[in-house]
This record gives C-alpha cells, sequence and structure tokens, in this order.
C-alpha cells in the first residue's frame, strides 16, 4: 500500500513537471477552470516551477499538555522554485495577495477555563476582570497558527514528499492564543524565536516520550490534461519539535497571566512533548501552464 501510493504521489509530481514544457507566453487577465486555485499564484515570477494550494482539512496540534483538534481549513498558497542542487529543497515564494498561509482559529478545548484559573490569581482587579470575562461568556479560546518568518523562510521538499521520506515541509510558526482576556498578542513562538515544523509524509524519529508515527503521500488525481495534480489525504506529521514559553499574554498583567498559561500547558515543551498532524489536500500546477491559461483568457 505504500508503495503504490508513493509511486502515485511520484507520478503526480512528474507529470506537472513534464507539463510545465513549452507552456509560456505574457500574463494577460484571468484564469480559467480548475485554474483558478492558483489566482494568487506568482507565476510571473521567472523563479516560480511549480504553483501551490494546500488546505489543511483535519488532523491536530498538540502542545505540551494541550491538544487542539483541527476543525477548521487552513490554506497554503503560492509557489516554490527548482529545488537547490545541494540540499534538495525549493524555496517557497509568496502569493500576489501576501497571504501565505490563512488564519485558520482553532477552538481550544475547555476554552478559557482550561488555560486559566480565575480563583488563583492574586490580584484583586484582575481577578474581578477575569470572573466577568467568564461571566460575560467569553470564554473562549481559539489557537491560531501563522508565520513567524517571510515565505521565503518555508522549505519544500517535493523529492521527500514523494518518497515518503525526509522533510517535505519545513515551516516556521508561531501559534496565536486568542481570547480577550489574553490580549491581543499572546503566542507561543515569535518571528525571532519560531517553532519549527518539520513535516514529513514519511515516518518520524522524535526523541522520547513521544514515540515514531507514520504520515503518507495520499492518493492523486490529474486534471486539465494532466498539467494539474490533486493530491487528496496527503498526512504530513512532525512529533520532534520544540516549543517555548508564552509571549505577551495577559497585556500588562503578563508577569502574572504567562507563568499561569505556561504551567496549565505545560510550557516550554521539550522536542520528544509535541505533534502535529495534518491532513492534506494540495493541488499543484507548473507556473508555465498556470501563466499560459492566464494568457489564453484576456
Amino acid at each position: 500500500m505504500t508503495k503504490n501510493r508513493t509511486r502515485a504521489v511520484a507520478a503526480a509530481l512528474a507529470v506537472v513537471a513534464l507539463a510545465a514544457l513549452g507552456f509560456a507566453g505574457p500574463a494577460a487577465a484571468k484564469l480559467t477552470g480548475n485554474y483558478t486555485k492558483f489566482a494568487q499564484c506568482p507565476f510571473t515570477n521567472a523563479e516560480a516551477r511549480k504553483c501551490i494550494y494546500s488546505v489543511t482539512e483535519g488532523g491536530e496540534v498538540i502542545l505540551g499538555k494541550k491538544k487542539v483538534p483541527i476543525v477548521n481549513p487552513a490554506v497554503l498558497k503560492g509557489a516554490y522554485t527548482l529545488p537547490d542542487e545541494e540540499t534538495g529543497f525549493s524555496t517557497f515564494i509568496a502569493p500576489t495577495d501576501g497571504i501565505t498561509l490563512s488564519k485558520a482559529p482553532q477552538p481550544v478545548p475547555g476554552g478559557l477555563a482550561g488555560l486559566i484559573n480565575c480563583k488563583e490569581i492574586s490580584d484583586f482587579l484582575l481577578r474581578i476582570s477575569c470572573e466577568v470575562t467568564f461571566e460575560n461568556g467569553l470564554t473562549g479560546v481559539n489557537s491560531t497558527l501563522e508565520l513567524a518568518k517571510p515565505a521565503s523562510a518555508i522549505l519544500v521538499g517535493e523529492a521527500h514528499l514523494a518518497e515518503e521520506e525526509g522533510v517535505a515541509l519545513r515551516l516556521p510558526l508561531k501559534i496565536h492564543l486568542e481570547n480577550p482576556f489574553l490580549g491581543e498578542s499572546c503566542y507561543v513562538g515569535s518571528d525571532s524565536a519560531p517553532v519549527i515544523w518539520e513535516l514529513t509524509s514519511g515516518t518520524t524519529a522524535p526523541p522520547a516520550p513521544n514515540k515514531p508515527i507514520s504520515g503518507g503521500g495520499g492518493s492523486s488525481e490529474f486534471l486539465e490534461e494532466g498539467r494539474i495534480a490533486v493530491l487528496k489525504s496527503t498526512n504530513l506529521v512532525d512529533n520532534a519539535w520544540a516549543a517555548p514559553k508564552s509571549n505577551g499574554c495577559g497585556g500588562i498583567f503578563s508577569f502574572l497571566i504567562g507563568p499561569i498559561i505556561d504551567a496549565s500547558a505545560g510550557l516550554p515543551a521539550a522536542a520528544g512533548t509535541n505533534t502535529a498532524i495534518l491532513t492534506n489536500t494540495i493541488n499543484l500546477a507548473s507556473a508555465a501552464a498556470v501563466k499560459k491559461n492566464d494568457a489564453e483568457n484576456p
């Protein structure tokens, strides 16, 4: 089963690459049919080899002691270059609208009560504010993945994805914890010290206590005479990453709220205590084919 899945993914990627040959022409107006997903692909960029529109539709993230299911789809889009001859990785190119990774808030089970116990807060005014938040029903907490670096810091290992071995996607992230009580700047990870996911479609080798888990390349479908490949039910996993303490939580009371959140969530969380499992549908097209479709539809 694994070998068949690997061959299917490899074939999909190869066909899209071959379909790029000979497709050129000036950019014009708009995309049609199945190409519309690539509307923000920077296909006029001379370094763009393939356009990508990937939707994470399910999975879960375990951060320290907290598990957050992925229930709201998140989109990663843009393009990537030819792989570097030495590293084998392609560099990501941001989409034309600048939104490389969409913000998709995921509800944290237990909400604020799972992060903060008002009775444990000694400061009277802060405790009252916490209780007012609960009484007004503003107890929900969302966890949103955001890029912590420019799109060019994302690395794509296309061959690794097909072979189900090695890093298929490297993402520098920060995790935004959102709730009125926590303020607007409550994060795990930052621009200067991001959380790094090295996602694989193969099998991980994490430090203890985590045990190896496996992803998978999924199945493939070809559209537009083989010029677009759709990789369905592709599972990318990583359970060897580390997470720092929270930062910026609680505004001026962060000196108090931060430690409470960290103690509850188990932060900082060493490598081998966190997990990311992402179930995706990945749409790929050669940048040349997208450019040709655009030119043919003024």
